[in-house]
């Protein structure tokens, strides 16, 4: 028979949840969280993403980066569908970039855009030392000029295995229009950030953090498009912050 929580039992169930919106994880539990990442991904993790991670944490930025259960994810799925020719919308310290550097064949591209070189340039040096610095191309700015001009160009449509999107959520959709063109049938896009600190399920009245609530109904919006797109299938996953991968189908 189902019986009332006590108020000490409900305190606990509350004490082992993320007491922040920001947390990178969606898992409802912390000490779950720090088993998977001690079990499963510190003790693979390679020596340069673990140095980059440990220089970006220092960083007052550093909600922005890559959770290391999702960068172990990205570099699996790229030896997984063998990517060659990638491309990344958002690259912050470079912790998902040298997740893609390091999984991708000697003679792999990755396209890499940011507004902020200054970011970039932190991770720089690591990714220099892991020998991985020759597969990218940074172009500081805005992407949406690049992605223009690379569609005006027929020649690099369908030309990328793999997309990576972690950049401004308002842009998304727009972004969207331009990449299904550029990846391949059978490629995949993913975009970072889908579950959104769990915001996408919170009430009108839930105390979010003022970045989180404005650009939350942005990501609504993209993963109501992305649902009934007929040119993609997608899979939602909650690693992370919430992962969104599109396989183009036509």
């Amino acid at each position: 028979m189902a019986t009332n929580k006590t108020e000490e039992q409900q305190q606990q169930s509350q004490a082992g949840r993320h007491q922040e919106v920001g947390h990178k994880s969606l898992l409802q539990s912390d000490a779950l969280y720090q088993y998977i990442l001690e079990t499963s991904v510190y003790p693979r993790e390679p020596e340069p993403m673990k140095e980059l991670r440990e220089i970006t944490a220092k960083h007052p930025w550093n909600l922005m980066t890559t959770s290391a259960d999702e960068g172990q994810f990205l570099n699996m799925l790229l030896k997984l569908i063998n990517a060659k020719n990638t491309m990344e919308i958002g690259v912050y310290t470079g912790y998902s970039l040298l997740a893609t550097a390091l999984a991708v064949p000697d003679h792999g591209k990755i396209l890499a855009m940011d507004i902020n070189r200054e970011n970039y340039e932190l991770g720089l040096p690591v990714i220099q030392k892991a020998g991985v610095a020759h597969k990218i191309d940074f172009k500081e700015g805005p992407a949406m000029p690049v992605l223009d001009e690379l569609v005006q160009d027929e020649k690099n449509h369908g030309s990328f295995d793999f997309i990576f999107v972690d950049a401004d959520k308002d842009n998304y959709l727009n972004y969207h229009k331009r990449l299904i063109e550029l990846v391949k049938v059978g490629g995949l896009i993913g975009y970072d950030n889908t579950l959104w600190n769990g915001s996408v399920v919170a009430p009108p009245d839930a105390p979010l953090r003022k970045y989180v609530r404005y650009y939350r109904d942005f990501v609504l919006e993209l993963n109501k498009a992305l649902a009934v797109d007929p040119r993609i299938e997608i899979c939602m996953l909650p690693v992370g912050d919430g992962i969104t991968l599109c396989r183009r189908l036509k």
